[in-house]
């Protein structure tokens, strides 16, 4: 991956609904060689969807939190995985290093919501104990990025 892919994909980012023609004005390419590229990112799994960003309180969830899980010793990432796919609620889910076994990240409508996905997701078999934490704001919310490689 070059410059020119680099740039192309921060373009995208940016705005995925802009035409090949727009961003290779912004990268000096003619919109068949933009598409070329992109393809070719696609193909190679580097750009793996184009998709719509939904504000959540547009919809009404308004609520979210991080919750710890703590875990039976032989909990798989992959039964993770599963269980946490199973509960609509759940935007993210990480393992992590340090005292939990894994971070997930929740998104509902109110409290009550909250704690009515929180109970689902304490029942799963592997679960043994959870740690919460309510957002109050969001401080950064952007895109992935990527990082330009610094001179050394």
């Amino acid at each position: 991956m070059d410059d020119i892919d680099q740039r192309i994909i921060a373009s995208l980012i940016a705005d995925a609904r802009q035409s090949y023609a727009e961003i290779g004005t912004r990268v000096s390419l003619s919109a068949p060689a933009v598409k070329r590229r992109v393809d070719r990112l696609r193909a190679g799994g580097v750009i793996r969807a184009f998709t719509t960003v939904v504000d959540p309180a547009a919809v009404g969830w308004t609520t979210e939190a991080f919750v710890e899980l703590f875990c039976t010793g032989r909990t798989t990432p992959a039964q993770l995985t599963v269980a946490t796919r199973r509960h609509p609620e759940v935007v993210g889910a990480y393992t992590v290093s340090g005292e939990a076994d894994a971070l997930v990240h929740l998104r509902a409508a109110d409290i009550t919501h909250l704690e009515q996905a929180l109970e689902r997701l304490r029942a799963e078999p592997f679960v043994t104990s959870t740690r919460s934490m309510i957002v109050l704001s969001r401080l950064v919310d952007s895109p992935t990025v990527i990082p330009t490689p610094t001179a050394g």
